[in-house]
């Protein structure tokens, strides 16, 4: 007999599949995009303040005070009426208001200025910071209203010495926080930029500067609403020259012209705001910046 012939291999058998590749082990994640919270909220709650604050007002002066004394708490429609709608009350307060913001924008210009000059030079060298931060702590718990008079004995009483309350008014948070910021820089930043054999100048350019930063803006916000309240202080003593709103705010005080009195209140402290919310912005912006670069 012949040898019986070996059996065929099968070709009918299912083929081994190879594993899957990376991308098909399963589907991709999806990113799930967190809607923004909070951003109605940010106009919505001042604006509920705000009109709980003008009812209660409403409410004090028609019902808490006699019409007598009325003047003492004008309803919100009378100062309305009168600070604003009326032209001539109007135009008083605004060219006053003018006066007012160039003395706060040049003093805050020149803070900032001297602020992060001497916040620098402190941070560079030991003994310079402890020869002048005492005196800059000085400055700042002398009353000044205490110096506005021998201020305008100096400099006289126009538009140098209202600039020189602002820079006193708002110099100490330019320096404590731009210094501060100077400081925070990482040590391991400080020991790669020795390693590579920086400078002295490159050091603080490309590190302790951009490190700096965001609290060089917070002292900024700070100081802008600190030099609109020196310009106003400022305006109280010194009565030569154009006559500014705290000028206005003293005549309406001894007018016992109460709507005009509130109205260059609530105006002096818009510019207020405009100038923090402005820095704000900026430090906002900034910090969209560092997020997008990365940590370093």
């Amino acid at each position: 007999m012949s040898a019986q012939a070996a059996p065929s291999q099968r070709t009918d058998l299912p083929q081994q599949k190879s594993p899957p590749a990376a991308t098909e082990l399963g589907p991709r994640p999806t990113v799930i995009r967190q809607p923004r919270r909070g951003a109605a909220g940010r106009i919505v709650a001042p604006l509920l303040v705000l009109a709980a604050v003008l009812a209660l007002w409403s409410l004090a002066s028609h019902v808490l005070l006699d019409p007598d004394r009325r003047f003492l708490l004008p309803p919100p429609g009378d100062v309305l009426r009168t600070g604003l709608l009326d032209r001539a009350n109007l135009a008083e307060l605004l060219a006053a208001l003018w006066s007012t913001i160039r003395v706060a924008l040049v003093g805050l210009a020149v803070a900032m200025v001297l602020g992060v000059a001497l916040a620098v030079l402190m941070s560079q060298a030991r003994w310079v910071e402890h020869s002048i931060y005492p005196y800059a702590i000085v400055l700042q718990t002398i009353p000044i209203l205490a110096v506005v008079p021998l201020l305008g004995f100096w400099f006289g009483f126009d538009f140098l010495s209202r600039v020189i309350v602002c820079v006193l008014v708002s110099l100490f948070p330019m320096i404590t926080n731009t210094l501060f910021g100077l400081k925070s820089a990482e040590t391991g930043h400080h020991d790669l930029f020795t390693l590579y054999g920086a400078s002295r100048w490159q050091r603080l350019w490309r590190l302790q500067l951009p490190a700096a930063l965001p609290a060089m803006i917070t002292g900024f916000k700070i100081s802008s609403g600190l030099s609109v309240i020196g310009a106003i202080v400022a305006d109280f003593f010194f009565r030569q020259g154009e006559p500014g709103i705290g000028r206005l705010i003293d005549v309406y005080r001894q007018r016992l012209q109460t709507e005009q009195l509130m109205t260059a209140l609530l105006l002096s402290s818009l510019v207020g705001l405009a100038l923090f919310f402005s820095f704000d912005l900026w430090g906002s912006h900034v910090d969209k910046l560092r997020r997008a670069k990365g940590p370093h």
